[in-house]
């Protein structure tokens, strides 16, 4: 049977329906993919953009269960993989993948991003990295942070402040000893382990005055040379 344009049409809109419902399963409320090649702090010096990796099942938020969590090996290279978006990684036989994201708030909201994959947002454990790219040497620099619930940190490999317990996010909860970053791209990762309900985290680095450090961009990949 020749079908009319009219029917054709609406063939070809049926057949594309999957797709669409598909990607308008990941649409977050307060996230949204990146589309430059870097980004800059927001006004109060909070870092907007990240990779995230679906959630990891994993329980306890006491400072040794929480330690004991973020050491475990989960996938290769845990610790200094710099993932690209669409990255995938097996854990425990599960394939998980890495995803690209900006925020709009100071806040990265890990409930609508793990919701809107249809993934868990009780018990788990989510990964973060960015990168920080600084155009000189800035030293007394602090990370200052807040998590729902606990939370550990990583600067260029070197575990720098971790908060602990079942705790709401607060800006600046937790505040790093004087730290230095290095010139041109400085690696941050988070561990942020959630009990039940709502989970997100905000990190924001200081100058030696205490306020919101500017003149640096944060990026996804390492900068060219």
């Amino acid at each position: 049977m020749k079908l009319s344009r009219k029917h054709t049409i609406t063939a070809v809109a049926l057949l594309a329906l999957p797709a669409l419902l598909l990607a308008a399963q990941v649409t977050w409320p307060t996230l949204s993919a990146p589309v430059t090649r870097e980004a800059l702090p927001d006004a109060d010096g909070f870092i907007p953009r990240w990779l995230l990796l679906e959630p990891i099942p994993a329980n306890g938020l006491t400072d040794n269960q929480v330690q004991a969590i973020v050491k475990k090996e989960y996938f290769p290279n845990q610790f200094t993989l710099i993932p690209h978006d669409g990255d995938k990684v097996t854990v425990d036989g599960t394939e998980l993948a890495w995803h690209a994201v900006d925020t709009k708030l100071y806040n990265v909201n890990l409930f609508h991003f793990a919701r809107a994959l249809n993934k868990p947002t009780t018990n788990v454990l989510f990964w973060a990295v960015t990168i920080v790219n600084s155009p000189r040497e800035m030293s007394n620099v602090r990370l200052a942070i807040g998590s729902n619930a606990a939370s550990v940190w990583w600067l260029n490999g070197n575990e720098v402040i971790g908060i602990y317990g079942d705790r709401q996010t607060v800006i600046d909860d937790g505040v790093s000893k004087r730290l230095t970053l290095n010139k041109g791209a400085n690696i941050l990762r988070a561990a942020i382990v959630n009990g039940g309900g709502a989970t997100d985290f905000c990190a924001r680095f200081l100058d030696p005055d205490d306020k919101p450090l500017k003149g640096y961009t944060v990026s996804l990949t390492a900068p060219s040379r």
